[in-house]
């Protein structure tokens, strides 16, 4: 009989994600919530189902702020396991993730061997239960990864951590996805990447994605306003799992048809004047067809400047379905969502009509060529570490 054992789950950190400090603080202090209910709950230990960080290399001030919290899980004796998750994956292996292992601050359950072509994963254990995993990749390239995953039998609760899209909760139909029947069987899946909630059931087994840890950005706090962990109680072979949502900032969501870009202005601020704004998190969302004027002729930082005076935390707008009438030529506005999954589906048409083995490295490259240079990151080093990432990628060996 398996003891009785409780465990946080959590995914999709994204610490120093948001541009707008003021976000970026309600980010962490999300994660600071969580480890506050860890700590109270007593619970036995903690996962991590990929993207901690926003990127393989966060800020300074990020990792100094993440390891005063994994401090405090250490010293109650609370363990942490973690995978990669597509962002804060690095093709040549190293990330901070790493540094944090090495202090002894948590541990990267992904650890294999080879056997036959297949990946042997191998577990980590901590009291009744064996953890497995296997981190996600740039442009979902551990799907095909997935296939070739082998788990020895084992006698006791086991957990496969994945940071991966199933098939069932798939948001778009381009991108690569897992079925969960193909996946070796455990009893526990802690699913990262997908920012939803989301449960399943596969006969005893079961898949859970508790969904971001607070909103990544503007259509996700419109949708979601705030992040949420799981806590999971074993007892026996008896799963329960509770979601737990993190309590943060309100948000207003205010989302308005524009005809007339000449009056749109004083038509908005009006509409935010009958509003409770103070200490609230405000997207202003546009769409429609403008029939009169452009659309700069929409006095936004007026209008920033108005919610600011109503004190309001935060102001976000959105402008992507926003459209000129019978304009010739209009660049169409992208959320970061958008454009990644263009990114993908443009290099996956080229890869169908260019067939070539360099074509598995192009989601990798595009990756590594979208990191940026740190605030106090000087320009050599930041090439050199640009450079080193492309070497690995590329398998060259020699000093370019």
């Amino acid at each position: 009989m398996i003891k009785m054992v409780r465990f946080a789950h959590l995914a999709d950190c994204h610490l120093g994600s948001w541009r707008q400090p003021e976000l970026e603080r309600l980010n962490f202090e999300s994660f600071i919530k969580s480890v506050d209910l860890i700590l109270d709950e007593k619970l036995d230990f903690v996962l991590i189902a990929g993207d901690l960080f926003d990127s393989a290399y966060p800020s300074i001030e990020i990792l100094k702020d993440t390891f005063e919290q994994f401090k405090r899980l250490k010293e109650a004796n609370i363990p942490v396991f973690l995978i990669a998750g597509s962002h804060d994956y690095s093709a040549s292996g190293k990330t901070f993730l790493d540094v944090l292992e090495k202090g002894g601050f948590c541990k990267n359950v992904f650890e294999f061997e080879e056997n036959n072509g297949k990946m042997k994963l191998i577990p980590s254990r901590v009291g009744d239960v064996s953890i497995f995993g296997y981190p996600g990749k740039k442009s979902s390239m551990e799907v095909e990864d997935l296939k070739n995953i082998e788990i020895p039998p084992q006698d006791n609760f086991t957990i496969l951590m994945l940071h991966t899209t199933l098939e069932d909760v798939a948001p778009h139909p381009e991108i690569p996805k897992v079925r969960k029947e193909s996946l070796p069987l455990v009893n526990y899946y802690a699913l990262g990447h997908i920012h939803q909630t989301f449960n399943t059931k596969l006969g005893n087994s079961e898949f859970i994605y508790p969904g971001p840890l607070y909103p990544n950005n503007f259509q996700e706090l419109a949708d979601l306003k705030q992040g949420s962990i799981v806590i999971v109680d074993v007892d026996g072979w008896e799963i329960n799992a509770k979601l737990i949502r993190i309590p943060s900032k309100e948000v207003v969501y205010i989302e308005e048809e524009i005809e007339n870009s000449l009056t749109a202005t004083d038509q908005l601020i009006d509409k935010l004047d009958r509003m409770n704004l103070k200490d609230k998190i405000v997207l202003l969302k546009l769409k429609g067809e403008v029939k009169q004027g452009k659309t700069g002729d929409i006095k936004f930082d007026k209008i920033e400047e108005f919610v600011k005076k109503k004190e309001s935390y935060s102001f976000l707008r959105n402008i992507s379905k926003l459209r000129m009438l019978d304009e010739s030529f209009e660049l169409p506005s992208f959320d970061l969502e958008e454009v990644e999954s263009l990114e993908e589906e443009i290099i996956k048409k080229y890869s169908e009509e260019n067939p070539h083995d360099f074509n598995t490295r192009l989601p990798q490259l595009m990756g590594a060529l979208s990191i940026e240079k740190k605030e106090d990151e000087k320009s050599s080093t930041f090439e050199e570490r640009l450079l080193s990432e492309l070497k690995n990628i590329l398998e060259i060996k020699e000093s370019i």
